[in-house]
């Protein structure tokens, strides 16, 4: 049976399985569908097993939202214990520590398993340049895996873990997703760090997610989304809140006659079947021009940014270039004979498409595009490697380039047998939104999850939240409900929304203030407590003037809930600490009051 993240969590907390059981049960199921091609390393099973068992008798199951899932990691991803190899075993090393995202899923509960094959140092739609050999489509085995990040999307289809890692630079993390029936998650720009991660092309590089429904896909982005100061290319971008379909939701396609499907008849129904799901549940399409994102694309391989992945295997290419995947190496080796003169007049017309793409985006609320114009078979492709991967890309490579977040969404099996999947596309930063939509509509189709055939759970309900026009704000101190300076916020018409907990990123500070007040201050990601906290809403006008009411040190941040959502509310300077009390043992400031009125 293949179990969704948010299912095996659940039964996690409620003591129906351990998670000791659930990493062992995903070590069994590797050994059983014995495809030695997904995974390039393995942890020790009694190792991993260790971790888990080590996870139980600590934390409490509450404050971990991946607590005991199994997680797969590409293997351009550093996971410490295990080596880092890109599909090059003359490239492979050992690295020092965990990859930035790895620690923050480690953080979260989850246990890593192994490393998993990849199209060679990332480069690749497709999935079968890698000495490792080729992972066999779960789905229907002719059909190719789907590259860069083939292992990951595989090991998540044929339910040997729930969740794994990839990356994504021109579509790695959204064509395996198609092929293989799962959800591939490409979030913006500098939303999860890339510390740790091996360059393809290092500014238009992504961590990604695979996962067989979209809520477990945001579960992890959560997780992982934070600014990280061992990446430059980091970005604070929260990720907001998942909400219902959005009202009067205007989804973008493009003009009659700019689709391309190369000839491919049967995904151009698929495609035009999924648009009529879209508009059944209450889209309006609205068509726009496609060819600047056709020229965006073709920019990506014909234009200077095969210099950065030249750049990322130069020394390798220098020393051993028989070491190298031969069509590899013929795609990176151009890199080095590109001018400085070319990358600024490729540079210059990017900037004039972006400008271009933005006034098109502006028009609507996100773009619905297939995920590749067509499928193909793993033996077509190694007959035709450059071509053929070339054609894969053709609604993907733009995507990066343009800094635009990308959600991929099963939609329907073809009557080969081959899966169709559309890819939502929005600008940078509208995460949540896609999340949002994706989710509605993947469950719509009722497709089974992977190639399983495991029904999909119902939806799980949304979190209560404000109104639509209502701004949420997360207090942990005297504002909150029964305390002293609850009536000011009720005074600007606040309602009470929920009651949750912080993430365990958090410490909590008894300041030197009169009346006496709490201050909250992040921490690193996992190396803080879990803090109560209440969740109120409040009109637009309300906000603002209860929020410049607060007196400094106190200001408002994005605090990140338990669950993985995040929320605005009070946060505290580290500055202002001299002297104040750490009372983070209490797990929130009701329980700390309480104690001192006890006194």
């Amino acid at each position: 049976m293949t179990e969704t993240v948010a299912a095996i969590v659940a039964a996690h907390r409620a003591g129906h399985l351990t998670p000791a059981q659930t990493v062992a049960r995903s070590f069994a199921r590797i050994r059983a569908h014995d495809d030695p091609a997904i995974f390039i390393s393995l942890r020790d099973e009694k190792e991993a097993i260790a971790e888990a068992e080590r996870l139980m008798a600590g934390k409490d199951a509450a404050e971990l939202p991946l607590y005991g899932v199994p997680v797969a990691v590409k293997d351009n991803i550093d996971v410490l214990g295990l080596p880092t190899t890109a599909a090059c075993p003359a490239f492979s090393y050992s690295p020092t520590r965990d990859a930035t995202a790895v620690a923050r899923l480690r953080a979260a509960g989850a246990i890593i398993i192994g490393k998993t094959n990849l199209d060679q140092f990332a480069t690749g739609l497709v999935g079968v340049r890698s000495p490792y050999g080729i992972p066999k489509n779960p789905v229907r085995g002719d059909l190719l895996p789907g590259g860069s990040s083939s292992g990951s999307a595989v090991a998540v289809a044929a339910g040997l873990v729930p969740l794994a890692l990839g990356t994504d630079t021109a579509g790695s993390g959204r064509v395996p997703a198609l092929l293989n029936n799962v959800v591939g998650l490409k979030p913006s720009l500098g939303m999860i760090s890339t510390a740790g991660v091996i360059p393809a092309c290092r500014t238009l590089d992504c961590v990604s997610i695979f996962s067989l429904t979209v809520d477990d896909a945001v579960t992890a982005l959560a997780v992982m989304a934070a600014p990280d100061a061992a990446d430059p290319f980091s970005r604070d971008r929260p990720l907001g809140d998942i909400t219902t379909m959005p009202a009067n939701l205007r989804l973008g396609v493009p003009h009659e006659g700019q689709l391309i499907f190369f000839g491919d008849k049967a995904q151009e129904a698929a495609y035009r079947e999924a648009l009529k799901r879209f508009t059944a549940l209450g889209a309006e399409l609205v068509e726009f021009d496609m060819e600047p994102f056709y020229e965006t694309a073709r920019l990506l391989y014909e234009g200077p940014w095969v210099a950065e992945r030249y750049v990322a295997i130069r020394n390798l290419l220098a020393s051993s270039p028989d070491a190298i995947h031969p069509v590899t190496r013929d795609i990176v080796a151009p890199g080095a004979r590109l001018t400085a003169a070319e990358t600024f007049s490729a540079l210059y017309r990017l900037q004039a498409l972006r400008k271009i793409a933005e006034r098109i985006l502006a028009d609507f609320d996100a773009m619905v595009l297939p995920t590749t114009p067509t499928v193909y078979s793993t033996a077509q492709v190694l007959a035709d490697p450059v071509l053929l991967n070339s054609r894969l890309g053709t609604y993907t490579n733009f995507v990066n380039l343009l800094d635009l977040c990308a959600l991929a969404v099963p939609a329907s099996f073809r009557a080969d047998g081959a899966p169709f999947g559309m890819t939502l596309l929005a600008p940078g930063g509208h995460d949540a939104l896609l999340a949002s939509i994706g989710r509605i509509f993947h469950a719509d189709t009722k497709l089974p999850l992977g190639a399983k055939s495991v029904a999909q759970p119902p939806l799980a309900p949304l979190p209560a939240s404000a109104a639509h026009d209502d701004l949420a704000i997360a207090v942990v101190g005297a504002h909150m409900s029964g305390m002293g300076l609850n009536g000011e916020l009720k005074a600007f018409g606040a309602r009470l929304v929920e009651t949750a907990v912080t993430a365990p990123d958090y410490k909590l500070y008894a300041l030197e203030t009169v009346p006496p007040r709490p201050g909250m201050l992040r921490v690193e990601a996992g190396a803080g407590t879990a803090i109560e906290l209440e969740i109120w809403s409040l009109s637009a006008a309300g906000f603002g003037k209860f929020v410049a009411a607060i007196p400094p040190p106190l200001s408002i941040g994005t605090v990140r809930l338990a669950d993985g959502r995040n929320v605005k509310g009070f946060l505290v300077e580290s500055a202002a600490l001299d002297g104040a009390r750490d009372i983070s043992v209490f797990g929130g400031w009701r329980a700390y009051m309480a104690e001192a009125a006890a006194v």
